[in-house]
């Protein structure tokens, strides 16, 4: 299969001319072994060659020998590999000598050093639309960061039938040129695996497959809301009874562990009056279409449910900002306070901050431009800087600047 560029490859690249060793985590089938095997030298496959567990018995510094950067893929399965890796670049005194891939963080009870120094942590997501080319890629983040008002855009053909589909195969590169049903099943196939043998393996003690799924659900219910560990559990346990917070918190740090989930953090700032910002994260699935098979949804049956494709259509843009606003070393909040004023997205920037709503019909533009403008407004900019720009992020119609100084972008034309 040809390889297909990523936003991270760039991104690689720099971390490898100033990093002894890079570390690319993400969740199974995102594609960091392709990634990292276009700048590799020579590939150890930690997880499915079985010299690398014998070498590892007899002389380790077999496993880093050859040529550089060397790709230690699914470094994890051996966990003190870390450490030789550490030590190796400290003897070298040279960058871009390793490249390590990772889809489970280890057991934090295997002790290993700090990498600080020696290491740069890259974090790989599934494909956004720019990537698999479902973007036609008219207006850049990367610009309106800066200041650039975005060209005009023509609306596109992108309805709910259109998003559903989208959200629904998700951005697994190996299925890329799959029919829509082959897709969807492989991502089914994903989540049944998930839960009935990877979250046990990573938590090293047997987890109950029909809870895990039925957290899975839970989740995927709460999606891009502030659920909280009662609420999931109540959710998840079903007729068997609610799940205790005890095992909801082993659960999820063992689904953030193999990176299927991450939450979206709350934004540290002030604001100008008294309201206070709430703390509580937002959960996400790494990619939409999980939450889409945990809830044994069909892409016509989200069209019925537009409520539903609402909230993952936010969850598949969060997604993609995540993406891009990483390349340019941006990092993706959410805000929303006590007095009712909130924004979707808070990209922070070294040198200030975007904001962004996300809604997938063009009927709530108005609304939306009315929440960014009152949040903004209230943030102290003396604290996190300036607002660089105002974004409505939507799933259909043209892209254009309003009057008031906010950019309305279509989903399918942003790119990094």
């Amino acid at each position: 299969m040809t390889y297909r560029k990523r936003v991270i490859d760039s991104m690689l690249s720099n971390a490898l001319n100033r990093a002894g060793a890079v570390l690319i985590e993400g969740a199974k089938g995102c594609g960091k072994t392709s990634t990292a095997e276009q700048a590799a030298g020579s590939v150890a496959r930690v997880d499915v060659d079985p010299s690398v567990a014998l070498y590892m018995q007899v002389e380790p510094k077999r496993v880093l020998a050859g040529a550089t950067p060397r790709l230690l893929d699914e470094w994890q399965r051996q966990p003190l590999l870390w450490d030789l890796v550490r030590r190796a670049v400290d003897d070298r005194q040279k960058s871009g000598q390793f490249i390590l891939t990772g889809s489970a963080s280890p057991d934090s009870s295997v002790p290993r050093h700090s990498g600080a120094g020696r290491f740069a942590v890259l974090r790989m997501r599934p494909m956004s639309l720019w990537e698999d080319g479902t973007s036609r890629g008219e207006v850049s983040l990367s610009s309106l960061r800066q200041g650039a008002m975005p060209a005009m855009t023509e609306p596109g053909s992108e309805d709910m039938a259109f998003w559903a589909d989208v959200i629904s195969r998700g951005g697994w590169p190996t299925t890329l040129q799959w029919p829509l049903r082959k897709r969807l099943t492989y991502v089914a196939d994903y989540l049944s695996l998930l839960a009935q043998v990877d979250t046990s393996e990573v938590a090293e003690t047997r987890r109950d497959p029909a809870r895990v799924s039925g957290l899975l659900r839970s989740i995927a219910r709460n999606t891009s809301t502030e659920a909280a560990a009662r609420t999931l559990g109540m959710d998840a346990g079903g007729r068997a009874g609610s799940l205790s917070r005890n095992t909801v918190a082993k659960y999820l740090d063992a689904l953030e562990r193999l990176m299927v989930i991450e939450p979206l953090p709350a934004w540290q700032t002030s604001l100008r009056d008294s309201a206070t910002l709430r703390q509580a994260p937002a959960w996400h699935f790494v990619d939409p279409s999980l939450a889409v098979a945990a809830m044994r949804a069909t892409p016509m049956r989200l069209v019925a449910e537009p409520k539903t494709l609402g909230l993952l259509f936010e969850s598949l843009a969060l997604r993609d900002i995540r993406i891009y606003a990483a390349h340019d070393g941006g990092q993706v909040f959410r805000a929303r306070d006590s007095a009712g004023r909130e924004v979707d997205a808070v990209i922070e920037y070294p040198e200030g901050w975007v904001a962004c709503e996300i809604k997938l019909g063009m009927g709530q533009v108005d609304d939306a431009a009315a929440s960014l403008t009152a949040f903004v407004r209230a943030v102290d900019t003396q604290s996190v800087g300036p607002c660089l720009s105002r974004l409505v992020i939507v799933g259909n119609g043209p892209g254009y600047f309003r009057p008031d100084g906010i950019q309305v972008v279509p989903l399918a034309a942003l790119r990094p």
